[in-house]
């Protein structure tokens, strides 16, 4: 009699083959993501190229860029709550990002705002708009339940410039955002030691409170200075969490603002760092705020790994690694500071 030897796996053989797959797929896994992130990265970029263009746009029709927010006299400059503010850059520019239609629906109101003071135009802001979001960052499905709520998220901000400093002389205000009120380029005063720029040192925005800079104002040059940056949603942490709202026109929201200070530098894991309306305190997530204040100062952040996305006034895309020196970050904000920033 012939014997015959069972065909098949034993367990052992089994065992080996499933150790080895997973030690293939704990070795794909990561490659996966850095493709994905670099896809995400990519379609990010892609969006602060449209938006920029878009700013490009505005400018083109109006002979300057679109302020950051309007606000009527003697409306709070540093809380939204219920308070009468206007239409921000992003909601101005929406017919230039394929938006008209969102746009027309309040019109009428956005252009009336700075006569009447009607807030009817912010109905646009429901809205989902896939501009608007950067793929690698989450939390876009819960809206911000300020102001009148329901407002939807984004991913993009302007830079409104201002610095956040304990000695306001020689500026309207020492807070952050209103220091660069209508286009006043504060100068820094009350510097930080490690900053490395001289005393005086103007910071001038591009888009601030009632204002936008023509070209003509940007004396360091469109292609040294940033225009827009990203800024992370801070739903996660909560719905009251403002930080990441495109047509709310306040720092952290759709402002960065006051950088060089608290706010040393993109991504920061500062301790209480942005100052906004309703935010979380995540430090160790890279998301530090000082719960309790009204809108001051916010960074710039985001979920790319090692920094962030900003476009420049001319409208190319720059990766900013977290490594930034504190002064380079300082003066990439600045529209006249008459320095030159390097790469670190």
């Amino acid at each position: 009699m012939i014997s015959r030897r069972n065909s098949g796996f034993t367990l052992i053989e089994l065992l080996v083959v499933i150790a080895i797959i997973a030690i293939l797929i704990g070795l794909l896994l990561p490659a996966v993501q850095k493709v994905r992130e670099a896809a995400a990265r990519m379609r990010c970029g892609n969006n602060m190229k449209q938006l920029a263009l878009a700013c490009h746009s505005y400018h083109d029709r109006s002979g300057r860029l679109p302020p950051s927010i309007q606000l009527q006299p003697g409306v709070n400059r540093t809380v939204a709550g219920t308070n009468a503010f206007g239409p921000n850059w992003a909601v101005l520019i929406l017919p230039d990002i394929e938006q008209a239609p969102l746009f027309e629906t309040q019109a009428t109101n956005i252009a009336a705002y700075m006569t009447n003071g009607n807030t009817a135009w912010n109905a646009v802001r429901t809205a989902s708009i896939k501009t608007m979001l950067c793929p690698s960052d989450s939390g876009a499905d819960i809206p911000w339940n300020g102001g009148a709520g329901n407002w939807a998220r984004g991913n993009y901000a302007c830079n409104a410039g201002g610095l956040h400093q304990s000695d306001g002389t020689g500026a309207t205000s020492g807070v952050g955002y209103i220091s660069s009120e209508g286009g006043v380029s504060p100068p820094n005063n009350n510097a930080p030691t490690d900053l490395g720029v001289p005393l005086g040192t103007l910071a001038g925005g591009l888009m601030c409170i009632n204002f936008g800079s023509n070209f003509a104002q940007i004396p360091d040059g469109l292609s040294n200075t940033i225009l827009l940056a990203e800024v992370r949603i801070g739903s996660l942490l909560g719905a009251q969490d403002s930080r990441g709202v495109w047509a709310l026109g306040f720092p952290g929201a759709s402002v960065i603002s006051g950088n060089g200070w608290d706010c040393a530098l993109p991504n920061t894991i500062e301790d209480n760092a942005d100052d906004c309306e309703g935010c979380i305190n995540d430090p160790v997530n890279g998301m530090g705020a000082w719960p309790g204040c009204p809108f001051q100062q916010a960074t710039s952040r985001s979920k790319h790994m090692g920094g962030v996305q900003v476009a420049l006034g001319d409208g190319s895309v720059r990766f900013v690694r977290n490594g930034v020196t504190r002064g380079n970050w300082f003066l990439m904000l600045s529209r006249n500071d008459g320095l030159t920033w390097t790469e670190n």
